[in-house]
């Protein structure tokens, strides 16, 4: 039985990943809404099994600029409400604060590369204990240069020293990723093409980041694959719509 997965998409390198790879090991059908492509009526909030909202180089609080943020935080909200899986990552972890009424803001210093997750309590009792697994933590990849407040109710699951609010998850079925725990090894260049001025800023190198991804990324697929298939396990998807 397969079972849609809505995968909001503003740039299409920057796609589902290695949880593409997860949800296929579980018989889920991946559909993506390129929001890149022009204007696109938004679908039912409450058709998808899961809805996953990808990242994306601009901010969440600038509508005015990028005005399909609208609507999409509109579907964000209506998701939440009704309890249904939603996964943010990047982009879309700073639209789900902002859909919970949290601060989304740029932050003190952009961060880009390769560092582990320190993990709260929580974190280590939830899925993303696989980033961390006999104490071991799994470098992940980062690439954002804004942040937001830990939204009112939510369980706060990591941080670094750069972005205290890494990952939080709201009521169990709302998991929030800074972070990019999805990215493949092999699909990665694409990133260091696309976004020139912002390695220059950072201070590394498209050298330096493409040597650091082909040592760590192999170890982040195998986590990262394993930690989003705990986070799906714990949803009967049977019980939605069919």
């Amino acid at each position: 039985m397969k079972h849609e997965v809505l995968a909001i998409r503003h740039v299409y390198f920057e796609d589902l990943g290695n949880l593409e790879l997860a949800l296929g090991d579980r018989g889920h059908f991946v559909r993506y809404l390129d929001v890149g492509r022009g204007r696109i009526d938004a679908p039912n909030p409450l058709d998808p099994s899961l809805m996953v909202v990808l990242g994306g180089p601009i901010g969440a609080y600038d509508e005015a600029s990028y005005p399909h943020l609208v609507p999409l935080l509109s579907m964000l909200e209506k998701r939440i409400v009704a309890g249904m899986p939603t996964i943010g990552i990047c982009l879309g972890a700073q639209l789900i604060a902002r859909a919970l009424g949290a601060r989304v803001y740029p932050a003190a210093e952009r961060e880009l590369g390769w560092a582990p997750l320190a993990l709260t309590d929580a974190g280590r009792a939830s899925a993303l204990r696989h980033l961390d697994a006999d104490g071991q933590s799994t470098p992940v990849f980062h690439w954002h240069g804004d942040t937001f407040d830990l939204p009112d109710g939510a369980t706060h699951l990591a941080s670094t020293p750069a972005c205290q609010n890494q990952a939080f998850t709201w009521n169990e079925h709302v998991l929030a990723l800074q972070c990019h725990p999805e990215v493949l090894a092999d699909r990665f260049e694409s990133w260091l093409v696309a976004y020139p001025g912002d390695i220059a800023q950072s201070g590394t190198t498209a050298t330096r980041l493409r040597a650091d991804t082909a040592r760590f990324g192999p170890g982040l697929e195998r986590a990262a694959r394993a930690m989003f298939g705990e986070w799906l396990d714990q949803f009967d998807f049977r019980q939605r719509g069919e």
